[in-house]
């Protein structure tokens, strides 16, 4: 009877609580609302859009699904859709951007969750997150008067093109360091002390204790943040239109000249192009791969931090 009369009080005080709202609380409520479904209208507008919009091209009549998923050939205009080339440039500037950022970044991240001194991190964390405020376009400009003229100097003049996927790709890992580092630190910092100390307490050393210890605890945290930083290297434009070719070209050379997704995006959308033309509900058809393409990393990643997340 004791328990029953203390509930009902409890129930009895919250429900007083809710009632003495202040007078700006249901503005304030009604604000984060609508702010919420502005974000969700707004997302669920451009995937209709993309939606109808790719599904005119592909409902034209010279449209082959089978030939745009095995074509190595893109030229709507004339009639040869093969989306290959395009995607193949992206994975490869993609796959050259996280094999530069995943070891740089995670290594900057264990420094600074490992070894830095409180002072230092507080120093060096925002330096380095300081190259994801340099605009794109400069790290395009970067790729092209310097990146591509270092690999010309290395791997010699007539082996390296003006334009390639390949300076494209490691001024891309450049770039998303700071995602992949910022991330990887928070998610090592977030494995609690008493782990660390047990390890040093049964003799292991700090770099023992980093990979053995930390790093497998942080496991989670850090494939996500390398399944962002791809995402990230997959909606890429600027740099890949300034530096990886402006030409749809099927090659597995990272040295050649080839065109990514989002490079022929801007390119066809800066010029004149006729509404319903083939050429622009083209530009929709590579949008809803690029779509898939991050909507399953996302997916990949959450899996991975349900699957391996350790909670303490």
């Amino acid at each position: 009877m004791a328990t029953f009369s203390a509930s009902l009080s409890q129930s009895r005080a919250r429900g007083s609580l809710k009632k003495k709202q202040r007078p700006g609380e249901s503005l304030i409520r009604a604000s984060l609302v609508a702010s919420a479904l502005v974000s969700i209208l707004t997302t669920i507008g451009i995937v209709v859009v993309l939606f109808v919009e790719a599904f005119n091209f592909f409902a034209a009549p010279e449209v082959s699904l089978l030939e745009f998923f095995t074509d190595t050939v893109w030229a709507p205009e004339a009639g040869r859709v093969g989306i290959l080339p395009l995607v193949t440039a992206t994975l490869i500037t993609s796959v050259i951007a996280i094999v530069i950022a995943l070891p740089l970044g995670l290594s900057a991240a264990i420094f600074l969750s490992e070894y830095a001194s409180p002072r230092a991190r507080a120093y060096l964390k925002p330096i380095l997150e300081l190259l994801a405020g340099i605009p794109t376009v400069v790290y395009g400009f970067f790729a092209v008067t310097f990146m591509t003229p270092l690999l010309k100097s290395i791997f010699g003049q007539d082996t390296v093109e003006f334009y390639n996927m390949a300076s494209a790709g490691l001024v891309m890992g450049i770039m998303i360091i700071p995602i992949v580092a910022s991330m990887s630190e928070d998610a090592l910092s977030a494995v609690p002390r008493a782990l660390r100390e047990g390890s040093y307490g049964l003799g292991a050393t700090k770099l023992e204790t980093s990979f053995k210890v930390v790093l497998p605890a942080a496991v989670s945290g850090i494939a996500a943040s390398v399944i962002v930083g791809i995402s990230r290297a997959f909606g890429e434009t600027m740099i890949v239109a300034l530096a990886a070719g402006a030409g749809p070209n099927f090659t597995f050379n990272p040295f050649q000249a080839a065109e990514t997704m989002t490079g022929h995006i801007a390119r066809i959308s800066s010029g004149d192009l006729s509404f319903d033309s083939l050429d622009y509900t083209s530009i929709f058809s590579i949008g809803i791969v690029l779509f898939f393409m991050t909507l399953t990393l996302n997916i990949i990643s959450r899996w991975i931090v349900q699957r391996y997340r350790e909670v303490y």
